[in-house]
């Protein structure tokens, strides 16, 4: 894992770049809301996966040519305008698959070619990465983990999961399944050393944010 990395970018800053050994890891900030995008790159094959074409198609052209060829597919996290501005741009610059959650597929600005369900997997080379459907934040917003296979789990969250709390809903009915899933299909199948990816701001770990659950539940956002 990078020595250098922290996960802290600016909009119009660099990029922070993180090297496993199978998956480089690659996060920008873009847009007026601070939206994160991330190259995920197979060391092995050149493969890649844009997480979240969110804003600045300009700046997303240089992030999913960064060391290798343009990514095959874009991900997008939730159908959250902020989180797709660049998508269509993006995605035909590429060449590009899209990829979106089951639920939220219709609500994105062009064809969605895979809609993603919970338990499915992506590939991006000879990585492989789980699909987490989690309800709340929005009806099909999807989170991706990489099993590093020599080193700690990488979870993408999108915005259902940022350090402090679980992302912003409009119902209690919301909040209560957001926060469940996020107990049961994160909290309680992968470990406090966990290193997640949220889509706005920095990042932290599982380990950090595990004693605040029950506070997060009982202020209810």
């Amino acid at each position: 894992m990078s020595d250098t990395y922290t996960g802290h970018v600016e909009v119009g800053g660099t990029k922070d770049v993180r090297r496993l050994p199978g998956l480089t890891i690659a996060k920008l900030a873009v847009g007026p809301m601070n939206n994160n995008a991330y190259l995920l790159r197979c060391t092995q094959t050149d493969e890649g996966l844009l997480v979240d074409a969110a804003n600045e198609a300009d700046r997303l052209r240089e992030l999913v040519e960064f060391e290798g060829p343009p990514v095959s597919a874009v991900l997008t996290t939730h159908r959250h305008q902020d989180h797709w501005e660049a998508l269509a741009e993006t995605a035909d610059f590429a060449g590009a698959a899209v990829y979106a959650g089951a639920d939220d597929a219709d609500e994105l600005p062009v064809a969605v070619d895979e809609r993603l369900q919970h338990g499915d997997t992506v590939t991006v080379g000879d990585a492989t990465l789980e699909v987490i459907h989690l309800r709340g934040h929005t009806p099909g917003s999807v989170a991706l983990v990489y099993r590093d296979p020599e080193g700690v789990a990488h979870l993408f969250t999108g915005d259902s999961l940022f350090p402090g709390g679980v992302g912003k809903t409009w119902s209690p009915t919301d909040f209560t399944s957001l926060l469940d899933d996020v107990e049961q299909r994160v909290f309680a199948t992968l470990p406090d050393d966990t290193w997640f990816y949220p889509g706005h701001g920095d990042d932290s770990t599982l380990g950090a944010e595990r004693p605040h659950l029950a506070e997060w539940r009982e202020r209810g956002w």
